[in-house]
């Protein structure tokens, strides 16, 4: 399958940064988002974390520039149409997935391939709202993108090898290293995290140590570039519990059961940095 134009529905973090780096990677990309204002803003983080690599001698102007030249933004889902892979980029919330997975369904062309980089939800449920259940399949980059290498290819149950094999050797063009895992709530990458960020917060909740201790003993202890506290809250505290009850329903196994602590911040509004507060006060 050649893939040549890609659009990237959501331009929020992760979206944003996964149309900069297919857009380095000399793809087409159209980038999409409900709002023309959440586009640009997406686009102005692209503009600024390519103008901090042109500072640094990564990039030179001129490749700055035509990566930018690249993107186009959209407000207008019938622009799915003239892409040759789509990567769903939006809310962590199944209902809102399907739904967007059953309009792309009837928009874009019969070859197009439609990926989703969700964290935890299954693949399978998403690609049954299609009619081409064989071309749906997982792309979960890790944040941030334009760093991290990781991309892990989730097969859904109808999967076809050749989608397999197109994404993957797409990620490699993106210079990131694709791991296969299959279909299980929070594929690899979450079903170890969030249940040792959970441990992490029951730990503050049942008074065991501060937040402070907690992430020192796991930066120094353990070797861990970021406390699990503060990982959490870079995360977002919401989708954290998100992807806890994605675990918890999805195994029916208690030891996924998110902490009391973890509920009561996300109801009182703090979500982390994105909301000025979490298990930290962020300016």
């Amino acid at each position: 399958m050649d893939i040549q134009k890609v659009m990237v529905i959501g331009a929020g973090q992760m979206g944003s940064g996964i149309a900069q780096i297919c857009a380095m990677g000399g793809y087409d990309v159209i980038l999409h988002d409900l709002k023309e204002e959440f586009v640009h803003k997406g686009l102005a983080v692209i503009d600024k974390n390519l103008s901090r690599s042109v500072e640094k001698g990564k990039l030179t102007e001129r490749e700055k520039n035509d990566t930018l030249g690249r993107l186009l933004p959209s407000i207008d889902l019938k622009n799915a149409a003239e892409a040759d892979l789509i990567i769903e980029a939006a809310v962590e919330n199944m209902e809102v997935k399907t739904k967007l997975f059953n309009d792309l369904d009837q928009i874009a062309p019969e070859h197009a391939i439609l990926a989703s980089n969700t964290s935890s939800l299954p693949i399978t449920e998403i690609a049954a709202a299609t009619t081409r259940p064989e071309k749906v399949i997982g792309m979960h980059f890790m944040n941030p993108v334009p760093v991290m290498k990781l991309v892990e290819i989730i097969r859904g149950l109808a999967t076809a090898e050749e989608v397999y094999k197109s994404i993957e050797q797409m990620a490699k063009s993106l210079d990131k290293v694709p791991v296969e895992v299959n279909d299980f709530p929070g594929f690899v990458s979450n079903r170890i995290l969030m249940p040792m960020i959970n441990e992490a917060i029951y730990t503050l909740y049942e008074g065991v140590a501060s937040k402070e201790s907690i992430d020192d003993v796991m930066k120094l202890g353990m070797n861990h570039p970021m406390g699990p506290l503060t990982l959490a809250d870079f995360i977002g505290l919401d989708t954290c519990l998100y992807i806890m009850e994605t675990l918890h329903e999805g195994f029916g196994d208690d030891k996924y059961r998110p902490c009391p602590l973890l509920r009561k911040y996300v109801k009182a509004g703090w979500l982390g940095k994105k909301s000025g507060r979490g298990f930290y006060v962020y300016n």
